[in-house]
């Protein structure tokens, strides 16, 4: 049987597949129909140091390929989710990543000591990268400098293993990565959503009570394969890759172009049972390519010139 278990960080995953924040609750909402353990990770819906109401709505739109959103992160905060969600994700065994968020470097890092204080919390997930909130996250995802002093002060206080998620909405993103490893990143996850509107014609209003919003789906999957391919020449250490992942052969994808684990969100909502299958999936391409180890897709695309088919005489 292939091996299926990846490394990010310390952290050990029995297989590259984790149920991307956001799209995926706090992980119990689909305790009924999913077998938490079984997924290589959940990542958390993001939080606060307190609870936020994000945006009013309409706060979700369906495109053609994909959907825009603009949840502005609600949540319930660090101190109810380690009371309230925590133990429980634990009971379940699930590896949990908690995707956290800030508007000041000092909210980043006192969620960390929270979580780093708690039994159950696999990983921290840094999002730097919502594009849909006005105050803090992007504003440090979008400057190489900002990367660099939240991450670095994060990792001044925690063990625990570090992913920044970064932003596509930038013109190189290898350069976000390289500053992310440079400031003590056990690894990247990338990318988060672009940012993008849609239009009501017959009101000529938004569609979205923000404005603009965050789009995800397969849409943007050929960018986000593009940009984890030039992290993974950029960085050593792992990439966490995801957007637009629907079944087996997207998840590959990411491998290949040089992913260590991938993120599956917004395909969650149109088949909510889809894990299994992806999984498996994974394990049947290995065994289909004589492959003992995941681990030894990651990067191995071949982008050598292939030969020509023929030759003028």
């Amino acid at each position: 049987m292939a091996d299926l278990s990846v490394r990010i960080g310390s952290l050990t995953l029995a297989n590259p597949v984790i149920a991307a924040s956001g799209c995926f609750g706090y992980g119990l909402e689909y305790a009924p129909s999913v077998n938490l353990a079984s997924l290589g990770g959940v990542a958390v819906k993001g939080l606060f140091l307190e609870e936020r109401e994000g945006h009013p709505p309409p706060r979700i739109v369906e495109t053609p390929a994909g959907m825009l959103n603009a949840i502005g992160l609600q949540g319930i905060g660090v101190f109810r989710f380690v009371a309230e969600k925590l133990p429980e994700l634990r009971r379940l065994g699930a590896t949990t990543v908690v995707n956290i968020c800030g508007t000041t470097i000092d909210e980043y890092c006192e969620i960390a000591r929270v979580l780093s204080d708690h039994e159950g919390v696999g990983a921290i997930e840094l999002n730097i990268s919502c594009p849909n909130i006005k105050a803090g996250g992007i504003q440090f995802g979008c400057s190489l400098t900002g990367t660099d002093d939240v991450v670095r002060a994060v990792r001044k206080v925690t063990r625990l293993p570090l992913i920044p998620k970064l932003t596509p909405n930038v013109t190189d993103v290898a350069s976000f990565a390289r500053a992310a490893e440079a400031a003590g990143a056990d690894a990247v996850s990338l990318v988060n959503t672009f940012l993008a509107m849609a239009i009501d014609v017959e009101t000529r209003r938004p569609k979205l009570s923000n404005v603009m919003g965050g789009l995800s789906g397969p849409a943007i999957r050929p960018i986000a394969v593009r940009m984890v391919y030039e992290c993974f020449q950029a960085v050593k250490i792992p990439i966490i890759g995801m957007g637009g992942i629907q079944n087996a052969a997207d998840a590959v994808e990411f491998i290949l172009a040089g992913a260590t684990a991938v993120q599956v969100g917004t395909a969650n909502f149109v088949d909510p049972f889809l894990w299994q299958p992806l999984i498996g999936g994974l394990g049947d391409y290995l065994d289909r390519h004589h492959l003992a180890r995941v681990a030894d897709l990651v990067g191995r695309v071949d982008v050598s010139k292939p030969e020509p088919a023929w030759t003028a005489s």
